[in-house]
């Protein structure tokens, strides 16, 4: 034989992708020459198109063994694919190209796909941002980067981001080339935050602020809009620098606030549903896009709401009167107490001046008492206008919410909406008849209403309170009042000063048995010795006694 042609002859090794010819199909296998000297058997099934086989095909078979132990030839047609398409795998990688491959199914952490031969996509190189449920690329088609190769294991890692990212780029260099402001574009609602919704327009992500979604007020983005859904929206502004796009919605219709003042006059009444209830109000829509505010102090007349939920709920048909248009700040005031007339135009009328009223006590204040003249009219007690005699230091101490009263109306504030009353009013002051009552030396019997450190009340005819200083008490030496009177304790004492423009009884108990000479000297004596220490009026008294009596602390009595 020439040495041409032994170097023509094949080489038959195991393991090597070598050439022949069917020469037999039968209904399970084919029958394949490779010009060695004994043909090899592969399975019928191991052809892509099992049915598209004939003989005389020339395939391509890999050679796994050149004689089994029936000294047959052992050929595979689909390790010959496996390998063909691992060598294509591995020269695409080299060359840093893209693969085109089926998911073929979902394993932890990410896809299977099939490009010739098995791999594996990480779900973190999917997309820019990994995709929530894997379950929706089940049966695409995805091209992908090989970004890694293990020779020994045949195992393939796949990267799609990459790709993702650079179509991405170029797609948003040549949006940012081309928009203009004004310009309406569609895009995808990607994500919904407290403050707006950022747009995909197809390479770059835009913000739909909450304020430019509707002319109407919204509390949330997801009112109006839903992750997924696909939007038409305005270019307001093109940052090209800092790559931000701002979007616009309600921009793209008219604005319903360039005429308001047109559409609802001052004073006008309209028909609107409540849309939203808050501490301080409710708003009103009076059409799509325009919402109004019934202020809570523009609710009622007379009733006393502290919350809006009391008289409205949300989705309620009301009728309103307008108050205010502010076309700038984009604000309406309506009311609902004006459909009414304000019952305080007729108050004083009802309740003149110098009237004697009756009613009943609605709550305290620390200064005074409201007392209730018919539902959501109130007068107010002063706590100084309750009694001319007694220092008073809360309500409370004579009165209790649900009790019957009566005063005197002494004036009428309409524009406040307040009437002041009084109950001390009702009777003549005792301290302007004092001089004709009582006279100095004379003995008086009372009750002790109050203990002092300084000396002890003592409640006469017409609760009138004098004081007995401590130093009137006894002759004795006295450390504390309460261990010698005690708060009811009906003692007699002798007056031994008046002074009625001060609005002040003196009284002494020691001086019961005094003569008028000795009674004299008492005075003169007190009134030396208290020079410097002067009480003042009988109410400033009463004040200094605040440091040690409280009503109904058993243990200052």
């Amino acid at each position: 034989m020439e040495h041409g042609v032994l170097a023509s002859l094949p080489v038959y090794a195991e393991g090597s992708l070598v050439k022949g010819r069917v020469v037999e199909k039968s209904p399970k296998t084919v029958l394949i020459d490779i010009g060695y000297k004994s043909e090899g058997i592969v399975p019928l099934e191991e052809f892509e198109d099992p049915a598209a086989v004939q003989v005389g095909d020339e395939v391509e078979v890999l050679l796994e063994q050149l004689e089994d132990e029936d000294g047959n030839v052992v050929l595979s047609k689909q390790k010959a694919a496996q390998k063909q398409n691992w060598d294509k795998v591995v020269k695409i990688f080299q060359a840093g190209g893209t693969v085109d491959g089926k998911v073929r199914g979902i394993v932890k952490g990410g896809l299977m796909l099939n490009v010739g031969v098995e791999a594996f996509l990480p779900s973190s190189q999917i997309d820019i941002t990994p995709p929530r449920n894997l379950r929706d690329f089940d049966g695409q088609t995805l091209t992908c980067k090989i970004v890694k190769l293990n020779e020994e294991r045949r195992n393939v890692v796949l990267s799609r981001r990459e790709l993702v990212e650079a179509e991405r780029a170029e797609k948003r260099a040549r949006f940012l080339e081309t928009v203009e402001k004004g310009q309406v574009v569609k895009g995808t609602v990607k994500n919904l935050t407290d403050f707006g919704a950022f747009i995909d327009l197809d390479g770059i992500d835009g913000l739909l602020h909450i304020t430019d979604m509707s002319w109407r007020r919204l509390s949330h983005p997801s009112e109006l809009l839903s992750v997924g859904q696909e939007i038409e929206v305005m270019v307001i502004d093109v940052d090209r620098e800092k790559e931000r796009i701002s979007l616009g919605l309600k921009q793209k219709s008219e604005n319903p606030w360039e005429k308001i003042a047109e559409k609802f006059p001052i004073q006008s009444k309209i028909q609107g549903k409540v849309t939203n209830l808050t501490a301080y109000g409710a708003f009103v829509e009076l059409e799509p896009g325009i919402e109004g505010l019934v202020h809570v102090s523009e609710m009622s007349w007379t009733k006393r709401i502290t919350r809006p939920a009391e008289l409205l709920s949300v989705g309620q048909e009301v009728e309103v009167v307008v108050l205010d248009v502010n076309r700038e700040e984009q604000k309406i005031s309506l009311s609902l107490r004006a459909l009414e007339t304000n019952p305080w135009e007729k108050i004083a009328d009802q309740y003149p001046v110098g009237s004697t009223v009756k009613g009943t006590v609605r709550t305290f204040t620390a200064y005074g008492i409201f007392v209730e003249l018919q539902e959501g009219i109130d007068g107010f007690v002063h706590v100084n206008d309750l009694s001319w005699t007694r220092k008073i230091n809360h309500p409370s101490e004579v009165y209790k919410k649900g009790d019957p009263v009566e005063a005197k109306v002494l004036e009428i504030d309409w524009p406040n909406q307040k009437i002041l009353l009084g109950v001390k009013q009702l009777s003549e002051d005792p301290w302007k008849s004092l001089a004709s009552r009582y006279k100095v030396g004379e003995v008086v019997t009372g009750k002790v209403s109050k203990i002092a450190s300084f000396g002890a009340f003592v409640q006469l005819d017409g609760e009138i309170d004098g004081l007995v200083h401590i130093s009137q008490i006894s002759n004795d030496r006295i450390a504390k009042v309460k261990d010698v009177l005690k708060v009811g304790q009906e003692v007699q004492a002798r007056i031994i000063k008046i002074e009625q423009e001060e609005r002040r009884i003196g009284l002494s108990i020691k001086a019961l048995a005094y003569s008028d000479e000795q009674l004299e000297k008492e005075r003169e004596r007190m009134d030396l010795s208290r020079s410097g220490e002067e009480l003042g009026s009988m109410e400033d008294a009463f004040s200094r006694a605040e440091e040690d009596y409280r009503p109904g602390d058993s243990r200052r009595s």
